[in-house]
């Protein structure tokens, strides 16, 4: 399957998102109402993403197609990981990105004041270790100063989801919720 990036110097271009049972894409209609939020709230030039539980890396990426300076990856799976490199070179994006093949959970213990501007979390959607990866992230100040996260949730653990991140999603599209967390 392909996916295409929707706006920045990457424009129409396509990815490849491998066929497997541990991804799970965002659709064209979440990206494009996420990145629609996002480019109302902050200006991607310049600025440090973390894509984390990257997948075929399409929010990453995005972002840099809008300006982002560096995004560091978070992915796991070989297929997938593998898959994602071959989609950065595929944008000649290399020097720009960064590939963690580890747990999310391993990355968000290991670094401190990482200062990024922008997490993107899309996990698994009945995948529970995002809680873990959330505190973490907060406690070890992954956050920039004024940096915050989005996550992406089923609606299906909106009550688990806003019991564990303490706060209601901010955007509902389809099955899909959307949370914002800041790092203080």
């Amino acid at each position: 399957m392909k996916m295409r990036i929707i706006s920045g110097e990457f424009k129409g271009r396509r990815i490849n998102v491998p066929d497997s049972k541990f991804i799970r894409p965002t659709t064209d209609r979440v990206r494009e109402t996420l990145f629609n939020l996002l480019n109302n709230r902050i200006d991607f030039e310049n600025r440090k993403v973390l894509d984390i539980y990257a997948g075929s890396g399409s929010l990453g990426l995005e972002c840099l197609s809008r300006g982002a300076s560096e995004i560091h990856f978070v992915e796991r799976n070989f297929q997938i990981y593998k898959n994602l490199q071959e989609n950065i070179n595929s944008l000649n994006a290399a020097e720009n990105c960064k590939i963690y093949k580890m747990e999310a959970v391993k990355y968000s213990q290991m670094f401190e004041n990482l200062d990024y501007d922008l997490i993107i979390a899309d996990p698994p959607f009945f995948k529970d270790d995002i809680y873990k990866v959330v505190e973490n992230l907060v406690i070890n100040k992954y956050f920039a100063e004024d940096g915050f996260m989005i996550i992406e949730r089923s609606i299906q653990t909106k009550e688990k989801d806003i019991d564990n991140f303490k706060v209601e999603p901010f955007k509902i599209i389809g099955d899909s919720c959307l949370y914002e967390i800041t790092g203080k």
